[in-house]
Formats: structure tokens, sequence, C-alpha cells
């Protein structure tokens, strides 16, 4: 339970599905509760994965009774092993009943569909009465599916949220679980100070582990909260200040940006992605990409963004020295000359895409990213980059990254978003020099 020390809600997140135990599926649902509770001032204390079974349900709730708050996905539907409402009203004391106006709402949205897939009849009317009871007393989020929400309390207990396993009712649903009366309410005491992320590329664990310790030795750093996250090559640190702990939180964040600024990406929390897309609009740049062992993978990530159409020209993966020559112009006497992973192909490559694509900025990648292929002078994760641009800037950096073949060709991404993020102007990590 919150306490005066620290007044935040705790929250335990209780996910069920056999199927994510099994390795079939990958849960989604836990790590976006997680992230929505803790933006909104709850303390997570667990996220808790748990099986079909009614039995490891009621384990998981009678776990975490002594929070303030248990959030549940998933054992909502309309077969008999979807027995997440009933395990919960069991748990909350409170008896199981069915709303016939909810019965009526769950109808209508379903009966068109079971009509033409030819299951209407006693069917669907046992499926909609099933999901229509209903613990006695609890507030009732509408269907984004078919499965109603839930939220209901247990006496002297947490509040039990109750949500869909599909990851699209789930986050179609929170926004209006946010907005019942008991979970806000509940989420409106936290009363904490906004939390403030500081985002960093080339900066080690261990450095910010030093930096803890130097100011924590003169300053009381007890009620700051402090979270790092490794990420994309970058290092998140999170600091959450308790009430009373702001001067201590803005001193100690102070203290970081001084001594790690020639590393920082942001103080606000803003992504690569965020920046380098406002840089490149901007400016009114446009780029293209010549890839080789990232394989399309940073034309890819340029083009994940809604609205990047405005600034990605497009891209080639010429994985091949042919495809090198033939594509995007690269002269095979320079790859007889220098091998396919050097500096000056990979500026061949960025001048080429450029010039095909008529765009403002062009980038070039090519590289060992292994797990053969490797020489002494060229090792596995050996990679060289080029930036070149229409006003004349060029930018070569050329890393051995570690990792295995999968790391070796993310890192190459992230590396290429800083070099275009330098080239756009934006006061960026100096992390990528060697």
């Amino acid at each position: 339970m919150s306490t005066a020390h620290d007044p935040r809600p705790r929250a335990t997140v209780v996910v069920t599905g056999s199927e994510l135990l099994s390795g079939t599926v990958s849960d989604a649902n836990g790590p976006f509760l997680a992230r929505e509770l803790g933006r909104l001032g709850a303390v997570v204390t667990r996220v808790l994965v748990v099986s079909d079974r009614p039995e490891d349900l009621r384990s998981a709730l009678e776990f975490a009774a002594g929070d303030d708050l248990v959030v549940t996905s998933g054992g909502l539907g309309p077969t008999a092993d979807d027995l997440t409402a009933d395990v919960v009203a069991e748990f909350c004391g409170a008896p199981m009943e069915i709303d016939d106006d909810l019965r009526g709402r769950i109808h209508a949205r379903v009966a068109g569909w079971a009509a033409k897939a030819g299951w209407d009849g006693p069917a669907l009317d046992a499926a909609t009465a099933k999901q229509a009871r209903v613990p006695r007393g609890a507030s009732v989020l509408e269907p984004v599916g078919t499965a109603p929400g839930l939220v209901v309390r247990r006496e002297g207990g947490p509040l039990v949220t109750v949500l869909p396993g599909p990851p699209r009712e789930l986050r179609g649903m929170w926004p209006a679980a946010l907005e019942s009366a008991p979970l806000a309410g509940l989420l409106a005491g936290a009363g904490v100070p906004e939390p403030r992320m500081l985002r960093f590329a080339g900066l080690p664990e261990s450095e910010i582990a030093a930096t803890l310790r130097e100011v924590g030795a003169e300053l009381d750093l007890s009620r700051v909260e402090v979270t790092t996250c490794l990420r994309r090559s970058e290092l998140e640190v999170d600091l959450h200040p308790l009430p009373g702990a702001q001067d201590a939180a803005d001193r100690l964040t102070a203290a970081l940006l001084e001594r790690h600024r020639r590393k920082l990406i942001s103080d606000d929390g803003t992504t690569t992605d965020e920046l380098l897309a406002a840089a490149l609009l901007g400016n009114g740049w446009t780029v293209a990409t010549g890839e080789s062992c990232t394989g399309g993978l940073l034309a890819g990530r340029l083009v994940d963004r809604a609205g990047s159409s405005a600034y990605v020209a497009g891209g080639v993966v010429a994985y091949s020295n042919e495809a090198k020559t033939a594509l995007l112009g690269v002269p095979a006497e320079l790859i007889a000359e220098h091998g396919a992973v050097s500096p000056q192909v990979a500026r061949a490559l960025a001048d080429g895409a450029r010039e095909r694509f008529g765009a403002t900025a062009g980038v070039g990648i090519t590289g060992v990213a292994g797990p053969d292929g490797g020489t002494e002078a060229k090792p596995v994760g050996y990679v060289c980059f080029c930036v070149t641009t229409a006003d004349g800037q060029v930018i070569e950096r050329d890393p051995r990254l570690p990792g295995d073949r999968s790391d070796v060709r993310e890192r190459s991404v992230d590396t290429a978003m800083h070099l275009l993020l330098r080239a756009a102007g934006v006061t960026g990590p100096d992390a990528q020099r060697s």
C-alpha cells in the first residue's frame, strides 16, 4: 500500500494466457500497462504472467492483495476456459450476476456477423450470456470487441481492473478504464512531481553509477528513484523524485548533464527518431540510403514514423558488389582496390544514393555483420559509415561494433541515425568516433 513516505499507489499487473508461458506469443500487454501506470504516478511492483488455470490466477491475486491496484488482462472471452471475471469476483467477494442491458449491447455488436458466419442461435445466446455476467457492484467498461472490462474493489484490499487480452482491445479500452470513477480517484491521489528522462548514446551504465555514487556522497538521493535502461544502443536514465525531493532531483540532473553532456541526446526524453524527423523537416531535407550489411533496416527505421514521406526520398539495398556498381554507381575498381567493406565504398554508397534519388543527404553503410567473413584487418563487427550532403558535408566513421549478427546490424542503424543527426545540425552524442 502507499505510505506517507511514498504516496504513490502500488500496482501489480497480472497477464493471463498459457500461450504466453509456452513462448508461442509474446506479451505486449504487461509492458504497455506498466508504462502507462508509471506515467500516471503508480509504482508498478511486479508484472506477473500466469496460465489460464483458475488456481494460478487466484494465487497471483492473493500475492498482490497488499497493493492498491491490480490490473489483469485476458480470460474474458466466451469460452469455458475464460474465467478471469469469475475468479476476480470470488477474490473480491462479489457474486456474479447477468447484466441484461450489457447482454443486449454485446448481442447487438455481434449479431450481424454471427448470422453471416452461421453460428447465431443458442451458441450466440450462450456466449453473450457468459460475457454479460459481471461481479455485483462492478463498474462495467464497454466492450471494444465482445468482452466488457470491469473495475471492482475487494473490501479492505486492492481495486481490481479487468481488461481483455487482445492488445488492440485492451488499448482501446484503457482510456475508459482511466475515466472510471474508482480508478480515476485512486490515480488522482498520487501527487508526485513529474519524472524526467535523460537520454545518452555511447555512455555505459557504469559511468552513470559512478556519478550517482559521487553525487550521493554529498547529497541525499534516498527520495529520488533512478532507473537506467539500455534501448537501441541508447542509455535512458529516469529520475522519479518523491514529494519533497524535487531540489535533490534537480541537482542530480545538473550533475549528470555537466559530467556527460558530450554523450547527451536529449534532456527531456525526446528520442533520436523524433529529433531527426524534426531536424529533417525543419531543414527541408530529404534522405536516401545505400545499405549493404543492414539490408534496408535503416530505411525501415526512417519510414517507421508517420509523415516520413516528407523527408525520406528512397533507399537501395546493394548487397553484392555487382549491385553496388549497377544500382548506386560505385566504381568496380574502387571495390577492387579497397574492398567492399571500406570507408571509400561507404562514401560512394552515400553519394550514389543521394544522386540517384536527388536527396539532400545520402547515407552509406557497409560492413561485416558476421558470424563469418571477418579478417584480421576487417573483423566481424567492422562497419563503415558515411553521410554526405548536398552542401558538401562528409561525416565518416568506421567503428567495430560488438555483438552477434543481429546486434551489429541494429547498432549500425543506431550509429547511422546519430550521424544523420549530426549532419542535420542537431547537437548529438559524440559517441561513435572509434
